[in-house]
């Protein structure tokens, strides 16, 4: 049984629903696929989704659908010659593979911070997730209020906790972006715009420890059948209600793109006995903690990185680059290497690495020979971050205020920091009441993300290598920037010379506007796009003004389109800035099978367009060159 519950609503017109139900799966449920539709055209929607507030389904309206050429339905149905060869491969010989050989792109809305890392866990699937760095969260949405994630057995002492956390969140962002700027006053060389997106980074950045794990998000992924059956399931035999409920619709909507994929999951035989067998290995778990005594906390923990353990050599990693272009076994390889100074394996592993001219240059793989474990206690919006990564073992415990909070100390310096530890405190005295009430799952939504998380990353020299230059750069958190510091300065005092080959490595850790030079370079990139748009000498402004939009046509042939869409905006009932208006109660349908039971919560959302690229002019032939005139 899937209970109902209040959800934010999207409203859209029926112009709107047309254009957007070739599309999409549907237009009223927090999940949904993206179909008939160019790949690259799914792709640049996810890519758009981390900085934009609104859904996926109004971003596409606002950004996309002028530019997309209508075209017949293509997906959904998939064929009697297809189903019937899965049928008889999948479910008859048991051969998994095949489900690698088709995917789907589905988007998940409305998701707590909870649940985002459990869509997250799979490993071979790409995600793109909103962000909480570049988006503020301080609106209240028309009919519902701030973005978190409610259930009315919380109660409302749990509504006005978290009402407390999100006002606390929203006075602060303001007091922080005005400290900024101060600080960090604009240079000669920096634009204002650039300038001004910086200074609010860093305020996001500052603040951003206060939103609550129930703080809500939207998740794009893009998988192999086989990637999203083990996904469903997984949620299908999670405790948290929440995720079971979007088990329960991501698999709905599964079955509408890519249905013999799935075809397992709903049969008591198989994908019922399998959810039954993650449930008694979790169970299994949680006693054999409790009857060895782990369950109780140690405490308060400092962030902190420890290598538990480093398996390798410097000269088995030598060995192994060498592997592919010898002719000669390993062992010989090993007993040439050791022969070697060690001046002279360093040497030598410099040459194997090579030049590299960017972090995009990665050595061979003979650096997977070498693996690290290490256990990291950091707050948990480092955690959400680095958990991304996917050619790594992430282990996780339950997110609880025992091991303390971070707070930021440039808050404390802007005179900040004692409203920053009440809003903390609140957020941890609301989980103290879930978790009296038996909420004890349920609970970590309360907790702000500044609260600590112990976690395990597992990972060989290659992928360290890739996270420690990508979360080390300037213009990352401040917070998941230490963490790589620490790691790589733990992977010197055992392999100093994989350490070293870590090139693209920024140890400064000065206050800085993170994103300045970043936005600097973007506002470079805009103005020979505005210079080439503005030089075009003879059109009028209103053909320019189609120019802009990507069209190479007169305004008058796409005015009437234009229109309505603000119309449309301005007529709407949403909140500011296309935000969903009022609420509605959202049904997961039905479980096809006993086994599947959970409540759920679910949420929809909204924005504005953006310039299209201007195409070329087909046919247009360049204007003859005259050769210079000769002096007399």
């Amino acid at each position: 049984m899937i209970e109902t519950v209040t959800v934010p609503a999207e409203s859209f017109s029926d112009e709107e629903r047309e254009r957007l139900a070739l599309h999409f799966t549907n237009l009223d449920r927090p999940v949904f696929g993206l179909v008939n539709l160019p790949e690259t055209v799914k792709g640049a929607l996810f890519a758009r989704y981390s900085r934009y507030q609104g859904t996926l389904r109004r971003l596409f309206l606002d950004e996309f659908a002028d530019s997309v050429p209508e075209v017949p339905p293509i997906e959904g149905a998939e064929g009697k010659r297809a189903a019937d060869l899965y049928e008889r491969i999948f479910l008859g010989y048991g051969d998994d593979s095949v489900a690698q050989l088709g995917g789907a792109h589905i988007a998940c809305e409305w998701t707590s911070n909870l649940l985002t890392k459990l869509l997250q866990r799979p490993r071979l699937a790409a995600y793109l997730e909103q962000s909480t760095r570049y988006i503020a969260y301080d609106d209240r949405l028309q009919g519902f209020g701030y973005r978190y994630h409610r259930d009315a057995r919380f109660g409302p002492q749990y509504e006005r906790a978290l009402d407390d956390v999100f006002d606390t969140y929203h006075r602060l962002l303001e007091q922080t972006t005005v400290w900024v700027g101060d600080r960090f006053p604009r240079g000669d060389d920096e634009s204002p715009a650039a300038h001004a997106r910086a200074v609010r980074a860093k305020a996001l950045d500052l603040v951003r420890g206060l939103l609550p794990a129930a703080t809500l998000s939207h998740v794009g992924i893009y998988g192999s059948g086989q990637t999203y059956e083990q996904l469903v399931l997984h949620l299908l035999a999670h405790p948290l209600a929440e995720a079971q409920a979007y088990g329960q619709m991501l698999l709905e909507e599964l079955q509408r793109i890519i249905p013999s994929f799935v075809v397992r999951v709903p049969r008591e035989d198989r994908g019922g006995r399998w959810i039954e067998y993650l449930r008694e290995r979790r169970g299994a778990a949680d006693a054999a903690v409790h009857r060895l005594g782990l369950d109780e906390p140690a405490g308060p923990a400092a962030p902190s990185v420890r290598l538990v353990r480093a398996h390798g050599t410097e000269e088995e990693l030598l060995a192994a680059l060498l592997y592919e272009s010898a002719a000669s076994g390993e062992e010989d390889a090993l007993q040439a290497v050791a022969a070697l100074s060690r001046d002279e394996q360093a040497a030598l592993l410099r040459d194997l690495v090579g030049t590299r001219e960017n972090r995009r240059h990665r050595p061979g793989r003979g650096f997977e020979t070498l693996t690290y474990r290490f256990e990291i206690v950091s707050d948990y919006g480092a955690f959400r971050d680095l958990q991304r990564h996917r050619l790594l073992t992430c282990q996780w415990q339950r997110l609880s205020p025992d091991l303390g909070a971070d707070l930021p100390d440039e808050l404390v310096r802007a005179g900040l920091g004692g409203e920053y530890e009440r809003a903390l405190e609140v957020s941890r005295s609301e989980y103290e009441r879930l978790r009296a009430d038996g909420f004890v799952e349920e609970a970590p939504y309360a907790l702000s993300l500044a609260y600590r998380i112990r976690y395990v990353l597992e990972l060989d020299a290659r992928e360290a290598l890739h996270l420690i230059e990508l979360r080390s750069g300037r213009e990352g958190h401040p917070s998941y920037r230490a963490v790589a510091h620490e790691l790589r300065r733990a992977i010197a005092e055992v392999h100093p010379n994989v350490a070293a080959a870590m090139t693209y490595v920024d140890e400064e850790t000065e206050e800085r506007l993170e994103r300045l030079l970043s936005e600097m370079r973007n506002d470079a990139k805009r103005r020979p796009r505005r210079r080439s748009r503005g030089s075009s000498r003879g059109r009028s402004r209103t053909a320019r003004t189609a120019f802009r939009h990507g069209r190479g046509r007169p305004r008058s042939t796409r005015a009437s389109a234009v229109s309505a869409a603000r119309s449309r905006r301005a007529s709407s009932t949403s909140c500011p800035r296309g935000r969903p208006a009022g609420s509605v109660a959202t049904r997961a349908r039905p479980a096809p099978a006993s086994f599947l039971r959970a409540s759920t919560r679910c949420h929809s959302r909204a924005r504005r367009p953006r310039r299209c690229r201007r195409r070329s002019r087909r046919g247009t032939r360049a204007p003859e060159r005259r050769p210079p005139r000769r002096a007399p």
